[in-house]
């Protein structure tokens, strides 16, 4: 079981001459890896049914303030008003071939004293070599990850937790689930991951067809928000944080967010709410205009 500490143990510089970029030699760009990108898939309940109960103080999220799968457990745990139920920490916003580290600008890893995520990692599998991802979910009691599951993540945090939670935001609703993880998974595919290849995009043509795919994602989310303030009517869901993390970051080299008649104020709305804008940094001062879509 790990004891919060109040040692201030920071990782060395970013090196990359000493420890290269990150993500040649991990195990999941290789061959011979045959397990899950985010291995480490256990579920939070709140019956404890799963062998990892909800409960206030037992559990640790670590995050980064510039990936947008991090950022969304950040936004959801204050949505929910989890902040005294699930702790938090960031880690810095540069890595080298050691992955995420804790450094004095974020500050240090106020749970365990680690240097490095990747010793987070090692303690739940002595000699993981996979990929060191955020957010990761970390237990108190047996000190290990419960989770780098990300989608899971989110969603444990607003339905597990509502016994400590503010139950009038209910992102995950029973009826509308069909609904979210339609919406999810063709976000995911569409826009989260569309946006990453297009910037990493080999040639010009392929540059094009996947700019073409979000762009074509956006304007049929643009038509949807025609009609309804949020993706699945009157309330935000889980299908608004997974969207909006990558609007926050929305840069095709073409398009801009404000090319966009109905997406461009729902963005603008959810950053006015303070789960939203305090988890976000950076964004430039048009992001406080009037947006309109009041009621």
């Amino acid at each position: 079981m790990s004891t919060p500490t109040q040692t201030r143990a920071y990782a060395s510089p970013v090196d990359h001459v000493a420890h290269g970029h990150y993500g040649p030699g991990r195990a999941h760009l290789s061959p011979d890896w045959n397990r899950p990108v985010y291995p480490f898939q256990g579920r939070i309940t709140a019956d404890g049914s799963s062998g990892f109960r909800a409960g206030p103080g037992r559990y640790h999220l670590y995050v980064a303030w510039v990936c947008p799968y991090a950022h969304r457990a950040a936004i959801v745990r204050k949505l929910k008003g989890l902040e005294d139920v699930v702790s938090l920490s960031y880690v810095d916003d540069e890595r080298d071939g050691r992955g995420w580290a804790f450094r004095e600008r974020r500050g240090a890893d106020p749970v365990n004293g680690f240097t490095l995520l990747e010793q987070a990692y090692d303690a739940t599998e002595k000699g993981y070599a996979g990929h060191i991802s955020v957010p990761v979910l970390w237990d108190r009691r047996t000190g290990a990850v419960v989770s780098n599951h990300f989608p899971d993540i989110t969603i444990d945090l607003a339905t597990q937790f509502e016994q400590w939670a503010d139950t009038s935001i209910d992102l995950y609703p029973p009826a509308l689930r069909p609904e979210i993880d339609e919406l999810n998974a063709w976000i995911y595919r569409d826009v989260n991951t569309g946006v990453s290849r297009v910037a990493g995009a080999a040639t010009e043509d392929d540059r094009e067809r996947e700019r073409h795919t979000v762009v074509s994602a956006l304007e049929r989310l643009d038509e949807r928000l025609a009609e309804r303030r949020f993706l699945t009517g009157d309330t935000i869901t889980e299908a608004d944080v997974r969207l909006w993390v990558t609007l926050a970051r929305f840069d095709t080299g073409r398009w801009e967010l404000g090319d966009f008649e109905h997406l461009w104020p729902y963005a603008r709305d959810l950053y006015q709410r303070t789960a939203f804008r305090e988890t976000t940094e950076n964004l430039p001062a048009a992001w406080d205009a009037p947006h309109g879509r009041g009621r």
